[in-house]
């Protein structure tokens, strides 16, 4: 049976989340990512891209760029609650979905058409799932394997449905220019080019032996991608191995109630993540890179799996505050691993909870249920 593989990309998700958040920012060019001088741009709003502004691009160049731009500061918290809604979205059209990022993901529809309907009607449904309960809107692509998929969402963005049907793939192929090729680099694109390969339907006049020479493991896929091949299958969802935050600091600092204020606001992000999985973890490590751009990374594992931001939050103190630092600190992060589901059962632990860690989840799951209501800014730990 052929296969039909659709491709769902989020168009501009995090701009577009500040957007639906922040009413007044529609239609203006919004930039989301670090603010500071170190700072990248993560997500540009179409608005925003007119003016030649992409992701990964610095952000300074970007306040240059479009200085009457809306320069927001990422909220992952915020775009990973949306993203979880998406991903329970698309799981009610097939068992197979494969999360590619916070913001795509490959769906495998092969064989649903006697339930759902023909692939563009389920597409549609999927698009009108997604914005009706988000008010966002994605791009998806439909294709015979996940390669042609994920090429095909990014042709007609944002909004867009792009089909390619597996009687046309030869000729799509023919005419689609090397860069649009997942996973081909600038350079890679440049080398092609000097070998006068404009086209991935070009790529076909070279043999597997000479791009394999030039181009090593990957001039072997090249040649795949270029008759349209690819047979990787979609896999559904992984078990989570662990959960972290990190952010490069503005300035790199030994302030360490600083740093200590990173950690606290990292904890209370990761811990309120696992209780959204239904997730517990035994080890808090935390990364610190230096100033030279040096790194260590300290943990310990505790007795009990808990997420409860105050106990991921103690051990963290106790991490950064027993080493001296030998330099300044450039990035602090901190990562809970060694994950198990909650199943509630704390009574049957030789050691019970204490009561103040009972204390604390109780404060946790309030803080979850206010900001579930009314968002997560309304209500912050403070410093004590």
């Amino acid at each position: 049976m052929e296969r039909i593989i659709l491709h769902v990309d989020m168009d501009a998700f995090f701009a577009a989340i500040e957007a639906f958040d922040h009413p007044e920012l529609k239609g203006k060019p919004v930039i989301v990512g670090g603010l500071t001088s170190r700072g990248v741009v993560s997500t540009a709003s179409y608005e925003a891209r007119r003016f030649g502004i992409h992701s990964a691009m610095p952000m300074f160049q970007a306040r240059e760029k479009c200085p009457a731009g809306v320069f927001c500061k990422v909220n992952m918290p915020r775009y990973k609650e949306v993203s979880g809604k998406i991903m329970k979205i698309l799981k009610d059209f097939t068992p197979l979905v494969e999360p590619v990022s916070i913001d795509e993901a490959f769906l495998d529809i092969t064989g649903m058409e006697g339930l759902l309907g023909d692939p563009e009607k389920i597409a549609r449904q999927v698009k009108e799932r997604i914005y009706s309960e988000t008010s966002l809107t994605c791009s998806i692509g439909i294709a015979p394997n996940k390669f042609l998929a994920k090429v095909a969402s990014d042709l007609h963005k944002p909004d867009g449905l792009t089909i390619i049907q597996a009687d046309r793939v030869d000729t799509f192929l023919a005419a689609l220019p090397v860069e649009k090729i997942p996973g081909v680099g600038k350079k890679t694109v440049e080398e092609l080019k000097r070998h006068g390969i404009k086209t991935t339907g070009e790529i076909r006049s070279f043999s597997e032996h000479q791009l394999e020479k030039r181009f090593g493991k990957f001039g072997l896929r090249l040649h795949e991608l270029s008759c349209g091949h690819d047979s990787s299958p979609v896999v559904p969802s992984r078990e989570m191995k662990s959960i972290s935050a990190e952010e490069t600091l503005p300035h790199d600092t030994k302030d360490l109630s600083l740093l200590l204020k990173k950690l606290r606001d990292y904890a209370d992000e990761v811990a309120e993540s696992l209780r959204r999985h239904g997730l517990k973890g035994k080890t808090i490590s935390i990364k610190i890179k230096f100033s030279d751009f040096t790194s260590t990374t300290r943990a310990k594992t505790i007795s009990r799996a808990t997420d409860t931001s105050q106990v991921i939050l103690h051990t963290a103190r106790r991490l950064l505050e027993d080493h001296p630092l030998p330099k300044k600190v450039r990035l602090i992060g901190l990562e809970v691993s060694n994950l198990s589901e909650n199943t509630g059962d704390a009574q049957m632990h030789l050691f019970p909870i204490g009561a103040d860690e009972e204390r604390e989840g109780k404060i946790d799951k309030a803080m979850d249920d206010i900001r579930g209501k009314f968002g997560r800014k309304v209500i912050q730990r403070g410093d004590g």
